[in-house]
């Protein structure tokens, strides 16, 4: 909602825009720290201590010591020097620095304008704060789960914090379109399309956070077949049967897949019905997302051909975020009109 304090209405669109970015960024080293395997180089939920890093060789040697009790350490990096180790631990501490200082950024804000504008701020965003709290927790719930008998996080736990991120993301972006002042453009097309359209968006977001806990794009590096048949080879169909389904990594790379085209026959969709719709204003927002979901389609092929490079599969994950915020722009500017006969 606009409000018409000028002054206030500038603190909060800055405190946002702050907000966006340090999220954006911290989905960005979050995956990072996933594809450089670094999740689980700090085995400890040090909520207030960890905010300091090693200082001193004894202190690198007893978090060191602490990652060599773990499987990951065991079956995967045994021959792991304290060097190397370093490394991923700076990603897993920089990402959790970022987790810290975006918890500052919402609460600390927001407690200075709730006391200086009334508890109706605390009220609109506080919701913001619980879920980053909740996502504080989800992190330290997923670490857990490959700090024993296995060498990874869980797949579902990844998607459930990969989501959260999501959900805070959207949240905070809605509320900043809100004091924008944007103008609302009036159509006959219904919004269901685009919510329908959003949905699958974010459902894709879940499947792709499997693939990525899986490792499930480094089974088959061909496309657009999967070995020699559009099914995964080693895969049957009766399968789909059960939700055991969710633990295969080729059939969970062939949903990815096939969720990718059904996107892009919706979107195609989205786009012939607002062009009948003849609302000019809407033409840019729907064909930047046709743009970026050629792009993303075309980064996912890249980065599966090339063996889920680093490069190739962090872009892949930036495009998501703004696809998703795009659509999400896009139905917040649109407003049905029903005709009058």
């Amino acid at each position: 909602m606009y409000s018409e304090n000028n002054h206030l209405n500038y603190q909060l669109k800055v405190w946002l825009l702050c907000l966006l970015v340090l999220i954006i960024l911290i989905i960005f080293v979050g995956g990072l720290t996933r594809l450089t395997d670094s999740g689980l180089s700090i085995t400890t939920w040090e909520l207030f201590v960890g905010f300091f890093p090693p200082l001193s060789n004894d202190k690198w040697l007893d978090y060191f010591n602490l990652y060599k009790k773990i499987p990951e350490y065991k079956e995967q990096n045994f021959n792991m020097s304290l060097s190397e180790f370093k490394i991923i631990f700076w990603w897993e501490w920089g990402h959790r620095q970022l987790g810290r200082l975006i918890g500052l950024t919402v609460l600390l804000p927001m407690i200075y304008l709730t006391i200086k504008n009334g508890s109706w701020i605390l009220k609109k965003y506080g919701i913001i704060f619980l879920l980053v709290c909740f996502q504080g927790f989800i992190g330290w719930y997923m670490v857990s789960s490959g700090l024993v008998n296995r060498i990874d996080v869980s797949h579902y736990r990844l998607s459930l914090h990969l989501f959260t991120a999501f959900i805070i993301l959207s949240i905070v972006f809605w509320r900043y379109l809100e004091l924008a002042n944007l103008k609302i453009v009036e159509t006959t097309f219904k919004l269901n399309s685009i919510k329908f359209f959003l949905f699958l968006l974010f459902l894709q977001l879940i499947i792709g956070a499997f693939v990525s806990g899986m490792d499930a794009g480094k089974v088959y590096n061909t496309w657009p077949l999967m070995g020699s048949s559009f099914f995964p080879d080693d895969s049957r169909l009766n399968e789909f049967i059960n939700l055991a389904f969710f633990d295969n990594p080729s059939i969970v790379q062939f949903l990815h897949r096939l969720l990718a085209y059904l996107i892009l026959i919706v979107y195609i969709y989205l786009l012939i019905t607002f062009f009948n719709s003849k609302s000019d204003s809407l033409y840019v927002p729907i064909i930047i997302i046709g743009i970026a979901l050629l792009i993303q389609i075309g980064l996912g092929i890249v980065t599966l051909l090339s063996g889920v490079k680093i490069l190739y599969a962090s872009l892949h994950q930036i495009n998501s975020i703004f696809i998703i915020l795009s659509t999400i722009y896009l139905l917040y500017i649109t407003k049905y009109k029903e005709i009058i006969n």
